[in-house]
């Protein structure tokens, strides 16, 4: 059921095995001899702002490429006084390897020296030419901390470009090179409350990422304004808003620039809702503007926006965009009249598009159903861009579906993984009158694809678990354990509950970079991911002599102790302490239950996940793993996420 990740094969932290592969990819791909001279393709590195003992993202990005690359390296200096570099991420669907064992395939591999200043990065696409980076896209992300003794100023992020070992790009039609642009970090003072508020996973909301600049495609037709009508709590609002619709490329993008002053004279203290229908774009984005002001006027009453297209439909609570966390980005003396907030429902790009077909066809019996659609926050302030991406509470956004398919064929909502395999998030499926629609709650904006991907198994047949095992398998939840059987009594360890609630909650990355400090969980294991995932959403504590013992059986009340934490993460209620007594009262062998669960069980009761047998709780016996697969389908089904 639970398989140890895939690693990729150790990287040579050598600078003479980086070279030579960097030769390798030479002799892979080529120059064509006589080729035509191009001109080099333009790579960004993001300028950035960051307070001293921070971190802040830089986004390298292949701006435009003139021809086909096949292979790059480059070595990235810095001042090791002020910066040092955390970690560096690959973003380009080129640059995500799979598993070592499969040969041919493209591969991304990097060096950090913090002692020195360097850091070393070589792609090579090792796919005979099928994973070439051809297109705009962002290629990998640098996440860089500004030490806390960082004197306030600029530093530079800076490449030898005239030294090949140092920049090199390698194209298939010829070798023209690569020119760059960026790369500046300007630290600030730090912050003397002890950082930025609104923290990742306070209460106050999710996180913001740092400022990057604003890119502005030119367009390639004359833009469109028109006035439309937005409402208000269900009032519709004459010409409260233009919609301005141009074409970027074969993109058609809409955007509703609300009125703001109007809307806020208009609505008082008293708005709910903010709905922008903006229907009859097709398969066009749609992107709807507000600023800060606003935002915080609907933060203060509670109320939530709602973009509406013929796409899909995304709600978001105005204070689930963080506007104060925003505002501390740019700088708190910024007027939040003067920041642009844009919610965006967009077609995913033709790159995502592939990459999502591609680890659908990894798996079984798996149809991608209807084109995937990225969800977008993002805040804009005098050329610089903060994106909203996670959220302290599962926020809605349905998909609709093509005229014709039928909502029964979609058995989950997915997104994409930096490793290229599929996760899924919780989507329950709306019928409607000629199209169904598929509604997706996630703590985190992203690209969502649907697909239909129904499973059985040989040995639940006739199993009491069969409905709820089956459902979670096609969710992508719970697999198998080989040859078509589930073993459905078999016990189940601490780190297999933990990492089947994670999928069933769709919860896929820490919300801070503090790691587990559990002296048992190995570096490398498969479940270090989601330890650490778990830990970050308090969803698990381990014991007084710092271990988790991961895989140890995991006994029906520890495991009721983690699902009542999520209860709090999916907003179900939990048992007080006179409910506590009377629901545990009603069972013979209540006073076997152990104080520290007494809580955690009678909650579990109280939501009906839990029943009992024969009159007992019987907390101290192990969990199956029929049992738990059904746990967790009831606490999706019971908080409406499913």
């Amino acid at each position: 059921m639970f398989q140890p990740k895939k690693k990729r094969p150790r990287i040579r932290k050598t600078m003479s095995g980086l070279i030579a592969l960097t030769l390798l990819s030479s002799l892979v791909f080529p120059s064509i001899a006589g080729a035509e001279p191009a001109e080099p393709s333009q790579v960004q590195f993001a300028n950035v702002s960051v307070q001293a003992g921070q971190t802040v993202h830089v986004p390298v990005t292949l701006k435009q490429s003139y021809s086909q690359v096949s292979a790059y390296n480059m070595q990235i200096d810095y001042d090791t006084s002020a910066l040092e570099v955390v970690r560096i991420t690959p973003k380009s669907v080129s640059t995500i390897s799979t598993s070592p064992e499969e040969t041919g395939t493209g591969d991304f591999q990097y060096v950090i020296n913090n002692e020195e200043g360097w850091v070393r990065i070589i792609w090579v696409d090792f796919n005979a030419g099928e994973r070439l980076i051809s297109d705009e896209q962002q290629l990998f992300d640098i996440e860089v901390k500004a030490k806390s003794n960082a004197t306030p100023g600029t530093k530079q992020l800076t490449v030898v470009q005239g030294d090949s070992e140092h920049w090199h790009f390698t194209n298939l039609e010829h070798n023209s090179g690569a020119q760059l642009s960026g790369g500046t970090i300007t630290i600030t003072a730090a912050n003397p409350s002890g950082g930025n508020s609104g923290s990742p996973g306070s209460s106050s909301g999710g996180s913001v990422s740092p400022t990057t600049p604003v890119v502005t495609p030119v367009p390639s037709t004359p833009a469109v304004t028109k006035g439309v009508d937005i409402y208000v709590n269900g009032q519709k609002q004459e010409q409260s808003a233009t919609a301005t619709t141009s074409t970027v490329g074969n993109q058609v993008t809409t955007t509703v620039h609300v009125d703001n002053d109007k809307v806020i004279n208009q609505i008082g203290s008293g708005l709910r809702t903010l709905l922008l229908p903006i229907t009859g774009t097709g398969k066009g984005a749609v992107v709807g503007e507000l600023n800060g002001k606003l935002v915080k006027t609907m933060e203060g009453s509670n109320a939530e926006v709602v973009i509406q297209t013929d796409s899909g439909t995304y709600t978001l609570p105005a204070n689930q965009i963080q506007v104060d966390q925003v505002l501390n980005q740019f700088g708190s003396t910024v007027p939040l009249e003067d920041i642009t907030i844009q919610i965006a429902i967009v077609p995913s790009a033709t790159s995502k598009q592939t990459a999502i077909q591609a680890a659908a066809d990894k798996l079984q019996n798996t149809t991608v159903i209807a084109t995937p659609v990225d969800f977008e926050v993002t805040a804009i302030w005098n050329g610089q861009q903060v994106n909203v991406d996670r959220f302290n509470s599962y926020v809605e956004r349905s998909i609709t579906l093509p005229e014709g398919v039928d909502g029964s064929k979609i058995t989950t909502g997915v997104v994409l993984q930096p490793d290229g395999s599929l996760l899924h998030v919780p989507t329950k499926v709306i019928k409607g009158n000629g199209q169904d629609s598929a509604i997706i709650n996630s703590l985190t904006n992203s690209t969502y694809a649907l697909i239909y991907h129904p499973a059985t198994f040989s040995d639940v047949t006739n199993h009491w678990s069969r409905e709820d095992v089956q459902d979670l398998a096609s969710r992508l939840i719970v697999q198998g354990t080989g040859d078509n059987v589930f073993a459905p009594d078999r016990s189940i360890t601490r780190a297999e509950f933990t990492a089947v609630l994670l999928r069933g909650l769709g919860l896929h990355s820490p919300i801070s970079a503090e790691a587990a400090s559990f002296t048992d969980v190995k570096t490398g294991s498969w479940y270090e991911d989601e330890v650490q995932t778990a830990v970050s959403y308090g969803l698990i504590s381990g014991y007084a002599d710092d271990s988790f013992r991961p895989n140890s059986e995991i006994s029906r009340a520890e495991a009721l102790t983690i699902v009542s934490r999520a209860m709090k993460l999916v907003g179900l209620a939990q048992a007080d302490a006179s409910e506590t007594t009377s629901l545990l009262s009603t069972y013979s062998d209540s006073a076997k239950v152990q104080s520290w669960a007494a809580e955690p069980v009678a909650s579990a009761i109280k939501q009906e996940l839990v029943q009992g047998a024969d009159g007992k709780l019987m907390t101290d016996a192990d969990i199956s793993r029929a049992q738990s697969a059904a746990i967790v389908k009831r606490l999706l089904a019971k908080a409406g996420l499913i």
